[in-house]
């Protein structure tokens, strides 16, 4: 599940093959909105097909001239994302200090 409070998407429960491709549409309609921090608390489960729609809202982000971190990533997540060597392409709050 996926919702929007002010300039914030947060992101609710699993993030795995199964559901990816779903949320990943969900969030993508969110981008015409001044988006500015995606918070990812909430995520209950992740595999490695969250990293591919992290890299799609960015694109999908950017092609609608918003420009978006990615806020309160669980251990697992920070993990795939050094894992597959993207943190250069991902913002986070951890990139950010």
């Amino acid at each position: 599940m996926i919702f929007c409070n002010h300039e914030e998407m947060i992101v609710q429960g699993p993030i795995t093959i199964d559901n990816v491709a779903a949320m990943t549409q969900q969030g993508k309609t969110f981008f015409d909105r001044p988006l500015r921090v995606v918070d990812l608390q909430q995520i209950t489960q992740v595999d490695s097909s969250v990293i591919s729609m992290m890299l799609e809202w960015l694109r999908a982000a950017r092609l609608q001239g918003c420009q978006i971190r990615f806020v309160n990533l669980s251990p697992n997540l920070g993990s795939l994302i050094q894992l597959y060597g993207v943190e250069e392409l991902i913002p986070t709050d951890e990139s950010s200090h």
